[in-house]
């Protein structure tokens, strides 16, 4: 044997159990089990180092390996009293994988192995059940010839069919027709089903090898981020086979410590009676509920619920654990920490730390902070099983169901009749904004998830799918089509789940969420812990008042062009962008100044004396006009039409459209935008920061403690920010002048251009405070659009590995990280106690959470609906690089 291999096997009763990465989960669960004194079968563990020496070998089981398993076999056959391969007395086992990360089902096992048409007929006799052996023997045929031999598993379905075979038929003659014809199945495969036992399992060993990098497992570990320093490599278990399908006191089945969707201290599974494990993970025969074996089975629910309680108080986590029960006797396979919902997470974290198993830190390390979602959004119910028609990209999370409306106009007023209506676009712009109020629901075809749909949409807290090209709406704007068929008509009942981009053309119930006391309680306990401020990204007093009540601490971002979204004060916006007259405009400003005001006062008394950031105007003022493609579909259609009136008509659109034309842009993102409108206009920005003043000054009359910021956008040159801080000043001193009062608002800049990075020493003695814009920066880091990026290469670039992770989800640390920790480095030595935070969506995201933290940012700001998963993130953060806060937070 190769020197190579330090030990490549460990029995369960030798195997250090908290090596999961050397055994795998499966192998560690029962070395641990053994250690504990459960009844588990005997067996042994071929480690994850042998996985690896298989692919550096090419696939190739290491030389020696095989030498080492006959003589495991022989210490196996000793310690069962049976023989492998022998036909008087045949040892039988299974061969299962079992990674370090949990990836349930995502590779290959095979039961039953060692039987051929010998030692079947051994089995028979011993077991003193014919039918019980020729069962056994069909199903290994069946599972050796799927995984290794490659055979086509329907045609083992059909067989099976045909000879009228199910779980519990009991005629030997059509079981032996049965395996001559899955041999038979085999052996068209052009490989010899193999009679050697040994041969079996070292062909079930190289398949449980390869099965590492199986299609199903390799997306597994995509979708979940398993990286190879997580887990490179699987072990796997050979066990000495029980049978649950020896008669009816006989059984197999799945069990769970406390229910997984509720997190209630109860046992939760199914089981079968007279079967094998494959058949209750299978779906293909109804099972029984885990609280009938108490009655059908009494002396075994006593055995296995103390189990379960053993291992629970053992590895302090809910198990998830497979059993069989041989002619009435108890065998445990296998337990692994449960995948639960994350209401259920929260619940038992938290119940564990009242029942003492747990601590505070360790209830909130075992919360995934993204799963907190399902609470906080209603989902699609679990139990109901439906296909999806199309799926697009998931940009606002939530399940709705609704009528399908494609018209803004209708689907506004459906809304207001209380009608429930999905707003189906094929993109968005803010004149549609009326309409996303009343509707319950957005798609659209196009976009990216920073689209005005998605960022509209998510901080409304309403389900968003966008870029949703599988759809084709119909040019009438009356149906849309999938792969060329019609899908949906107007009027016609469809589901949107925001939150996997799925999107279904009949109405699936959604479960409602619910904010319980375990769910306050582990908020609480993650405030306690963090070590960063939790800010809210909040547009309306309404998501102001849900921000407050999921614990942020001030609001980081109010973006003030989201006011002018509402049907009556996009009309005076766009009143205001095409005036001619600077007194026109003026009339126009001073209107939307008495609503902007009405605003930020709803909003500051809302968060009573926390900061509030206000974002000054950012986007283009095109935007806020209608498209020139239908500004000129209207006149075509008026100079159609004829008549006095339709001239008009005609005259107005026409006006509009050269309007439209002077401020249409190339590269809008990069053009008149921001400051650069706010300079170039500086009546809009003078009206904006006057309200602010206004608004602080009556609050503050009135004995409300008002903390306001003004935020400048788009800043790339100190002079820019030098001109609008004059500005500022110069509002707020009139101002106070007019109050007699003092104001405390203060004035800073955004961090979204490169080369405000660049020159963040000079713009730091301008601002009061610096918040990062990630998103912007990001694409101006990276010299593409998000819409584009996701919706055209990223996908790709993940797939293929070109970059690790999308940079819009999760801030790419190594570029624009960089350019963030310089912008502090330059800016602290200008102002040593200069607030600086992020207002991008990366806010809400737990990887940049904690690297806000680890660069010294004061505060992350988030929508309001991701307030409690930025809270968590922030904690977890926090217990990860702060020991000696954690210490005071596990004495309180």
């Amino acid at each position: 044997m190769s020197s190579a291999i330090a030990k490549p096997i460990y029995f369960f009763d030798e195997a250090d159990g908290k090596n999961r990465a050397l055994l795998g989960g499966k192998g560690a669960g029962l070395a641990e089990m053994t250690k504990l004194g459960l009844p588990v079968p005997p067996g042994f563990i071929i480690t994850t180092d042998i996985c690896e020496k298989f692919y550096e070998a090419g696939k190739r089981l290491p030389d020696g390996l095989m030498d080492e398993v006959r003589k495991s076999v022989r210490r196996l056959e000793s310690i069962t009293g049976k023989k492998f391969g022998d036909a008087k007395n045949p040892l039988l086992v299974s061969v299962r994988s079992g990674a370090p990360v949990s990836m349930p089902g995502m590779m290959d096992t095979i039961l039953n192995l060692g039987l051929n048409d010998q030692t079947v007929e051994g089995l028979a006799a011993q077991s003193g059940d014919a039918r019980f052996a020729l069962d056994a023997y069909r199903r290994f045929i069946q599972m050796f010839g799927k995984i290794v031999l490659g055979a086509d598993d329907r045609q083992f379905e059909k067989a099976l069919v045909g000879n009228g075979i199910n779980n519990n038929s009991s005629d030997e003659k059509a079981l032996r027709q049965v395996i001559a014809s899955f041999r038979s199945l085999c052996e068209a495969t052009g490989k010899r089903f193999p009679d050697d036992p040994y041969k079996q399992i070292e062909l079930a060993i190289d398949a449980v090898f390869r099965s590492w990098t199986g299609k199903r497992a390799v997306e597994y570990r995509r979708q979940y981020g398993i990286t190879p320093d997580m887990a490179n490599g699987t072990a796997v278990t050979v066990v000495a086979m029980v049978f649950g399908n020896m008669g009816r006191d006989s059984a197999t089945g799945v069990v769970f410590t406390r229910n997984p969707e509720t997190g209630e201290k109860k046992l939760y599974g199914d089981y079968l009676v007279n079967a094998q494990g494959e058949d209750v993970v299978s779906g293909k025969a109804n099972p029984s509920h885990i609280d009938q074996l108490e009655s059908e089975m009494p002396q075994v629910f006593g055995q296995l619920s103390q189990v379960c309680q053993k291992l629970e108080n053992h590895f302090r986590e809910c198990q998830d654990v497979e059993f069989t029960v041989e002619r009435g006797r108890l065998y445990i396979l296998q337990t692994r920490t449960a995948k639960m919902s994350a209401g259920a997470s929260v619940k038992t974290s938290v119940d564990m730390y009242h029942e003492g198993l747990i601590n505070k830190v360790e209830a909130l390390q075992r919360i995934d902070p993204e799963g907190l979602e399902q609470i906080l959004y209603p989902r699609i119910d679990s139990h109901v099983k439906q296909k999806p028609v199309a799926t697009g990209v998931a940009a606002s999370p939530g399940a709705a169901s609704g009528i399908a409306v494609f018209d803004v106009a209708k689907a506004e007023a459906m809304g207001k009749r209380g009608e429930k209506v999905i707003l189906i676009r094929e993109d968005t712009k803010p004149d549609d904004v009326p309409a996303f109020f009343q509707s319950v629901g957005i798609l659209t075809t196009r976009g990216g998830k920073t689209s005005h749909a998605a960022v509209v949409a998510r901080g409304m807290g309403k389900p968003c799918v966008v870029g949703c090209s599988q759809i084709e709406i119909d040019p009438e704007g009356a149906s849309f089509s999938v792969a060329g068929r019609v899908a949906v008509s107007e009027g016609q009942k469809i589901t949107i789940d925001g939150s996997t981009g799925r999107v279904y053309t009949v109405e699936v119930p959604t479960v409602a969420p619910e904010i319980t006391s375990e769910f306050k309680e582990i908020l609480q306990w993650s405030a306690e812990m963090k070590a960063i401020r939790i800010r809210a990204n909040a547009d309306t007093p309404e998501s102001a008042t849900l921000a407050r009540k999921y614990g942020a601490e001030g609001i980081g971002l109010c973006r003030t062009e989201r006011m002018f979204n509402q049907h009556d004060r996009i009309a005076l916006f766009t009143k205001m962008v095409m005036a001619e007259t600077e007194q026109e405009r003026e009339k126009a400003l001073a209107e939307l100044e008495r609503l902007q005001k009405s605003d930020f006062k709803a909003i500051f008394k809302e968060m009573q004396g926390l900061p509030v950031t206000i974002r000054l105007l950012d986007p283009p003022l095109h935007e806020f006009l209608p498209k020139e493609e239908d500004l000129m579909m209207q006149i075509f259609e008026l100079k159609s039409e004829g008549g006095h009136k339709a001239e008009s008509e005609m005259l107005k659109r026409e006006k509009m459209l050269r309007r439209v034309r002077e401020l249409s842009e190339i590269n809008p993102m990069l053009g008149h935008r921001g400051v650069r409108v706010g300079i170039t206009f500086p009546e809009i920005y003078e009206m904006q920061i006057r309200a602010v003043c206004e608004a602080a000054a009556d609050l503050t009359k009135e004995g409300v403690k008002v903390e306001s910021q003004i935020m400048v956008p788009q800043v790339a040159t100190v002079n820019e920010l030098a001109t609008v801080r004059h500005m500022f000043e110069s509002v707020k001193r009139d101002a106070e002048h007019r109050h007699k009062i003092k104001l405390k608002i203060v004035f800073g800049s955004m961090i979204e251009v490169v080369r405000s990075c660049l020159v963040a020493d000079e713009i730091a003695h301008v601002a009061d405070f610096l918040s990062f814009g990630t998103n912007d920066l990001t694409q101006a880091t990276f010299s593409f659009s998000r819409e584009d990026a996701e919706g055209k290469f990223l996908p790709f670039y993940l797939e293929k590995g070109v970059i690790a992770v999308n940079p819009f989800q999760s801030i790419d640390q190594k570029g624009v990280g960089r350019l963030m920790k310089m912008t502090i480095e330059m800016a602290r030595k200008v102002k040593k106690d200069m607030e600086i935070g992020i207002c991008g969506e990366h806010g809400g995201d737990p990887k940049s959470i904690e690297f806000c933290t680890a660069i010294g940012l004061d505060y992350v700001s988030a929508s309001s609906h991701r307030i409690p998963i930025a809270i968590l993130a922030a904690a977890q953060s926090a217990i990860r690089g702060n020991k000696s806060k954690l210490s005071r937070f596990l004495t309180d």
